[in-house]
């Protein structure tokens, strides 16, 4: 099943804004946060690596939690599992985002029902970078 239609997909990649937190970003090359990062800083994103060692990547500074980012972030995009994206998606709504992004294979159907109802654009077990591309 999918968790977000093309119209949310492509509101969130084109209109929500350009600072995306990504939970789960670390210099790890091998992991797919880090390609992901990648792709969305090439089509004009800025990420905003969150991960519990606050590394740099791709020349961002990290930050441990979501509520250690000193500024507003418009889009949390989550690569961490879904016995914990929950979470992440409640911390998101905490910190104003505007949209939450589980990434492929990270399911959550209680937390996109909580993100919703607290008026948050929300697309679950999808891939940014793969989508944006597609919008043209």
């Amino acid at each position: 099943m999918g968790y977000g239609d093309e119209a949310t997909i492509r509101k969130i990649l084109t209109e929500t804004g350009d600072t995306w937190a990504v939970v789960g970003l670390s210099n790890n090359r091998d992991r797919a946060a880090y390609r992901v990062a990648q792709v969305l800083q090439q089509f004009g994103k800025r990420i905003v690596p969150v991960h519990p060692k606050a590394e740099t990547v791709h020349g961002e500074q990290g930050y441990a939690s979501l509520a250690d980012i000193p500024f507003d972030v418009d889009v949390v995009d989550v690569f961490v599992n879904s016995a914990l994206a929950g979470a992440v998606a409640d911390e998101a709504v905490a910190k104003g985002a505007k949209a939450v992004w589980f990434q492929l294979g990270v399911v959550d159907e209680d937390a996109y029902a909580r993100t919703r109802a607290a008026e948050l654009d929300m697309v679950m077990d999808r891939c940014p970078a793969i989508e944006i591309p597609r919008l043209g």
